[in-house]
């Protein structure tokens, strides 16, 4: 008796209500289903499935017995899973979705990736919202946001802090908040598509606060935010990259500064944990690699990424901001134009 084989066979019968359902699901013959099962049984010496000619059902040993069995089979797979993707390189198309604040974030993941494996390639569609990943057949999301689809698998890749700040015209007609609830007397620009940004939360000396915040101006993209602070409409509270470039050149000034900015996660989100692709796989391994050395504080549009010295990588590999050649800048600029 194949032990494995049996144990397959039970569960198939267990998870599909029948004999004959779980012969189909197995390619194979009801009678061989019966007979591994019946071998089970004889070897345990308990009856693990009460039978007749309409119905199929678990025994209590039975069920502890089946949940066994499953669990061992999973990790069998997952084992077997492991060892063939050592085997195989990434190949095909990865279907990425991206959430627009981190797009430029993520591009050099993306250049380096396809440039280490070359007979793969990439396609990217960017939402504010989360897509229904099955549905629409994407491997991979990339989001800020939590999901509300329990059933995906969520791994944390990074973590970045956000700021308030506004322009100088802005300060000097409205004056700057000194605490949270002062928010309640400013003009606050908010993410359009998300509720839980009309409240902006910090952690000061007495622990964590937050303030239900309002304004005459809603965008769904982080460029049209801060467009609208540097003209001097409000306030916002968006990552520190996405407006980094204005903080430097005075364009914009950061407020509450005293006070700690709650951080947002930038998650990695599939499907399902069990025969994860290698694409999708070492995707995220290099993604999480490049992202704990990210510098948020850089501008959105420049990459927020150190180089990786790589024998895949030449002076004409469009770069990560450090070290370039003229060509290489030549080539970013034209890079990031086009994202633009």
């Amino acid at each position: 008796m194949d032990r494995m084989i049996c144990m397959q066979s039970f569960v198939k019968v267990v998870e599909c209500s029948g004999f004959s359902a779980a012969a189909r699901r197995l390619d194979i013959t009801t009678s061989a289903v019966t007979g591994h099962v019946k071998s089970l049984e004889e070897k345990l010496g308990v009856r693990l499935l009460t039978r007749n000619t309409r119905s199929v059902r678990v025994t209590e040993v039975g069920q502890t017995y089946y949940e066994r069995c499953a669990k061992i089979l999973t990790e069998l797979d997952d084992v077997e899973q492991i060892v063939a993707d050592t085997r195989s390189e990434p190949r095909g198309v990865l279907k990425l979705n991206i959430a627009p604040p981190i797009r430029e974030i993520i591009a050099p993941v993306i250049a380096e990736f396809t440039a280490t494996y070359p007979d793969l390639s990439i396609q990217v569609t960017v939402t504010s919202q989360m897509v229904d990943l099955i549905d629409q057949g994407v491997d991979l999301a990339l989001h800020v946001t939590p999901s509300s689809h329990s059933s995906y698998i969520v791994r944390r890749l990074a973590t970045y802090p956000l700021v308030v700040c506004g322009a100088p015209r802005y300060f000097a007609t409205h004056g700057q908040p000194e605490r949270p609830a002062d928010l309640n007397r400013h003009n606050c620009i908010v993410f359009s598509e998300f509720q839980r940004n009309r409240e902006w939360r910090f952690v000061g000396p007495c622990g964590a606060d937050g303030i239900r915040v309002s304004g005459n101006f809603q965008a769904d993209d982080s460029a049209s935010l801060r467009a609208a602070a540097v003209l001097g409409q409000g306030l916002i509270y968006v990552p520190n990259f996405v407006v980094a470039e204005e903080l430097q050149s005075g364009r914009l000034i950061a407020t509450l500064t005293d006070l700690t900015p709650i951080e947002l996660s930038l998650d990695a989100i599939y499907p399902d944990r069990r025969h994860l692709s290698a694409k999708v796989r070492c995707f995220i391994d290099m993604a999480a690699k490049r992202l704990v050395h990210a510098n948020w504080n850089c501008p959105e549009r420049r990459s927020c990424l150190k180089p990786e010295r790589s024998r895949l990588f030449s002076t004409k590999t469009i770069g990560f901001g450090v070290g370039q050649s003229r060509e290489d800048k030549r080539i970013r600029h034209a890079h990031s134009s086009s994202a633009a």
